[in-house]
């Protein structure tokens, strides 16, 4: 009833699951171990974000660009304070806020985004606090321009004037007459009674979607496996209930006549001792 198995047919299916089961679970295996990087790769990167707090400032023409290494450094810039805008759509301690971000003019001619700290409730800019007068030196993390749409970052347009979705230099610099640095310093102490902004940990280093693709494609392969199992055993099923069929004559006249070419071909294969 099993001679079925060594047909051509079946030697391919056989031959296919085979090769099919290892290779997604090695895939499986892959995509797991990219999650798991990725966890590792986050855990680290917010323990480098607590351990710089811990070091002494550097100033900032020494850490840039912002890189992976340097995201998160604390650094130190000196100047005078200019146009402030609001950053609505920003979460914290998990209550809805904004930031309030102003530019530092250094005397490089740049401008260097502050975030002074974090007001709850809508973006109003009769509750902000006025910035500092005069020359100032200021001492926070360094964090690298934001992309819009990304890491929880808005992407909405049409906002007011005085606002922005984005902290980034390429967005700023349409907002001011002056050229502004490609990063951002979140203070490590509010100013003026507001809340400090949390460094963050640098783009590419969290659990964001990347990485829960990852997993989802894990459990994917790994579902691969057992429906390769699974339609592997409904083909032998249904084969064998075919061939129960056959014995029985319990099949069309085609599929008869099918069934009797077949058994012609292994008649003229030397049968087993059991006749099976």
């Amino acid at each position: 009833m099993y001679r079925f198995l060594l047909t051509p047919r079946w030697w391919g299916i056989n031959v296919f699951v085979l090769l099919a089961i290892p290779f997604c679970i090695f895939m499986g295996s892959w995509q797991l171990g990219r999650f798991e990087a990725r966890v590792d790769d986050h855990r680290d990167a917010e323990a480098r974000v607590a351990s710089d707090k811990r070091e002494a400032a550097t100033p900032l023409d020494g850490l840039l660009p912002v890189t992976k290494a340097t995201s998160g450094k604390q650094t130190t810039a000196s100047g005078r304070y200019d146009t402030q805008l609001l950053v609505p759509d920003r979460e914290l301690d998990g209550k809805d806020g904004y930031y309030v971000l102003t530019l530092l003019r250094t005397d490089s001619g740049r401008a260097l985004p502050v975030v002074r700290g974090w007001l709850p409730g809508a973006p109003d800019p009769a509750e902000v606090p006025a910035a500092p007068t005069g020359e100032v030196t200021v001492t926070g993390a360094l964090q690298a321009s934001e992309t819009p749409g990304n890491n929880g970052v808005s992407a909405r347009g049409g906002l007011p004037a005085g606002q922005t979705a984005a902290i980034s230099g390429a967005s700023l610099v349409n907002l001011v007459p002056y050229d502004v640095y490609d990063a951002w310093v979140t203070l490590n102490r509010g100013d003026s009674g507001m809340k400090a902004v949390p460094a963050s940990a640098p783009s590419g280093t969290g659990l964001d979607l990347k990485a829960f693709q990852n997993l989802g494609y894990t459990a994917e392969w790994f579902a691969f496996v057992g429906f390769v199992l699974f339609m592997w055993f409904r083909l032998l099923r249904r084969e064998l209930e075919f061939a129960r069929d056959a014995e029985l004559g319990l099949l069309p006249e085609e599929e008869q006549a099918e069934t009797r070419e077949h058994e012609r071909e292994h008649e003229r294969e030397p049968s087993s001792p059991s006749g099976v």
